[in-house]
């Protein structure tokens, strides 16, 4: 997806957002270990870019996204959301304070059976955030607003009286686009939002949410694990791995030129349609993916790292500008494995 990012003004900056669980047991429930789902990421996203997150399962793509929008509390960092009147630390504030900023910041989620009210129709599912966040609209104006999203996102008006149980799962998903855009948002966090979906639907929904982007100046932080779905729709992609981001830079750069280890690795699986290709530059990597309540010192790849040093155990690498805006958390990048 090419650069169209017309402003570079800083919509959001993570800045070492942490997300702890703590895990109790034995007969007095003590806390006897600690998950480390987020362990200190930090980026910036610029309005009407698009960044990819990727990464394998349990890397902390989705609890980092909820950690950002306020459903969990982040444990340490800060999340500054550069709203129209101020600056605003979204971490530190509590569920009634953030209800301003609900209306500016919104999420897509990844099942489109399960994040939809099946006792609401599909009108009062898209009506709801304006009920919430748009007091001052009139009845005549949400009816008005509904039909308006239900046609943008690909349905007809007269479905919104059904419920979600009538509707097919790429049908769901559009419900939860439109239920995302009602209070006109700045930023959409969209949390594997085509996973649940077969293939000729996912690029149906993929097309879908590029046009209104284009349409509406929106700005996304998509989550993801399909690499081939973060490229085609991404501006900036980030590669998660237990917990922190290994590497971060603009989607082309990533995806053909990926220089950690595990970046590299990454996409060395991606298929690719070529029949005479006997995949030579396939990289296997050795043992498991750590437990997060375990997770190795210092760098979290370096129990399966190819080119990992001694050094590698002291502290978690740092993202380091490597040229061309693309940053690396590993300072042996450069050597060849």
């Amino acid at each position: 997806m090419e650069n169209n990012v017309k402003t570079q003004e800083s919509l959001l900056d993570v800045q070492n957002l942490k997300m702890h669980f703590p895990v109790f047991g034995g007969v007095f429930s003590t806390q006897v270990a600690t998950v480390k789902a987020v362990d200190g990421v930090s980026f910036k996203v610029k309005k009407g870019e698009t960044i990819g997150v990727v990464g394998e399962s349990g890397c902390g793509k989705t609890t980092l996204g909820r950690a950002i929008i306020g459903l969990y509390k982040p444990t340490a960092g800060k999340v500054i959301f550069n709203t129209k009147k101020k600056d605003v630390d979204l971490a530190q504030l509590n569920r009634s304070e953030f209800k301003p900023y609900r209306r500016d910041i919104q999420m897509i989620f990844q099942d489109p059976y399960a994040s939809l009210n099946p006792r609401m129709s599909v009108g009062e599912i898209i009506r709801e955030p304006m009920d919430i966040h748009n007091p001052e609209m009139s009845e005549k104006e949400k009816l008005e607003k509904v039909k308006w999203l239900l046609n943008k996102c690909g349905l007809r008006e007269e479905q919104s009286a059904r419920y979600p149980h009538e509707f097919s799962g790429g049908q769901r998903q559009r419900v939860g686009i439109a239920r995302a855009l009602a209070t006109n948002p700045e930023i959409i966090i969209a949390d594997e939002p085509v996973s649940a979906l077969d293939v000729s639907i996912q690029a149906q929904v993929i097309n879908l949410m590029m046009d209104l982007q284009e349409e509406f100046g929106l700005t996304y932080i998509f989550i993801a694990h399909d690499l081939a779905i973060v490229k085609h729709i991404s501006t900036r992609i980030a590669v998660m791995y237990l917990g922190n981001i290994v590497e971060l830079g603009d989607g082309d750069d990533v995806y053909e030129r990926a220089k950690h280890p595990y970046s590299r690795a990454l996409l060395s699986a991606v298929p690719q349609p070529d029949p005479e290709r006997k995949d030579k530059n396939r990289i296997i990597l050795e043992g498991d993916v750590p437990t997060p309540l375990n997770k190795p010192s210092g760098c979290g790849f370096r129990t399966r790292c190819p080119i990992a040093k001694p050094a590698c155990a002291e502290k978690i690498p740092e993202l380091v500008d490597v040229g061309n805006g693309q940053f690396v958390a590993c300072p042996y990048w450069e050597e060849k494995f």
